[in-house]
């Protein structure tokens, strides 16, 4: 079974839950940048949590299938078409063979995730089907699709159940136009005065346009960093330091202006001071916020921040439960 891709969409490629194990190497862990909608998507097609799935920014694609398929599309709110008949989202969709499934356009978010009973079945590369595009792995041809590609479906699973017909609503993430994001101080914060901390963490943060799967870049008032003479290997910019490695969600503020958040496919190291990092469980929050997006950095400890995390899980789990 295959999708045949008629138009590829804007940047649609293919991920799962990302490639664990490689960050020291230079191998970023990528996957899907919302990870609850992806795995809800497969929670409705009766894949595992883990199979690899379509994952479409702002613009999806059009394809055909040519055989029956279950199919799920969750995430960012879009018009879903079969055959030009509008279907609906965070729902299990049944296709007949030679079936088109097109989108309109986002009416909120960045991102969508369209899952398929038994998974899009792209070659495992380390570890991982999804697609790395700037390092050329993974994925597809370890790129985003084109029109005319054809794209393996793996067969259903034998456990594969009704899990859920939809997911219902108290489950399905918001994307608000304003959202409060929470981090931690980073291996770097000391080099912030006082005051430029506190901007950090009471100003309001616009999102730019200049956001995707590397970092998200947002826009508001300088923030203070404390003079000093560089040291030797540093570059002259006042966040510049000799190199360390990057937790993923690491904010870094070149200049002293606008924040970059640090995602999915972010480099591992690299010369910039890492001054907080997004907490785990808002790592999907950012990832939804669409340019323009109001945004509050709020600090929190790390007893508050595993709560986060283990409250983040048991939702993930409900929907297979």
């Amino acid at each position: 079974m295959a999708f045949s891709i008629l138009e590829p969409g804007l940047a649609t490629s293919v991920q799962d839950q990302g490639r664990l194990g490689y960050y020291n190497v230079g191998i970023p862990q990528g996957g899907a940048m919302d990870q609850l909608s992806a795995s809800m998507a497969n929670a409705l097609t009766g894949n595992a949590a883990t199979d690899a799935v379509l994952e479409c920014a702002y613009l999806g694609p059009k394809f055909t299938t040519d055989a029956d398929a279950v199919i799920a599309v969750t995430g960012a709110p879009v018009e879903v078409r079969v055959n030009g008949t509008t279907a609906d989202q965070w729902t299990r969709l049944s296709l007949a063979a030679g079936d088109e499934v097109s989108f309109g356009m986002l009416s909120g978010g960045t991102r969508y995730y369209i899952a398929v009973q038994g998974g899009i079945d792209v070659p495992l590369v380390l570890g991982s089907r999804s697609t790395y595009a700037l390092g050329a792995l993974g994925g597809f041809q370890g790129r985003t699709l084109k029109a005319g590609d054809v794209v393996p479906v793996g067969p259903a699973p034998t456990s594969a159940s009704r899990r859920l017909d939809s997911i219902p609503d108290e489950l399905r993430p918001a994307y608000a136009r304003e959202v409060s994001v929470r981090i931690m101080p980073g291996l770097y914060d000391h080099r912030l005065t006082a005051e430029g901390m506190e901007t950090l963490v009471t100003a309001s943060w616009k999102l730019t346009p200049v956001a995707d799967r590397t970092g998200l870049r947002y826009s508001g008032p300088d923030i203070e960093w404390k003079p000093r003479t560089q040291p030797f290997g540093a570059g002259s910019d006042p966040s510049n330091i000799v190199d360390a490695g990057y937790a993923i969600g690491s904010i870094q503020v070149p200049g002293g202006k606008e924040p970059i958040v640090l995602h999915r496919d972010a480099v591992s190291g690299g010369g910039y001071a890492m001054v907080a990092t997004v907490i785990s469980a808002d790592m999907d929050v950012v990832a939804r916020s669409a340019p323009g997006t109001v945004t509050h950095f709020e600090p929190v400890t790390m007893d508050q921040a595993l709560t986060a995390r283990a409250d983040a899980a048991r939702i993930r789990r409900s929907v297979w439960e």
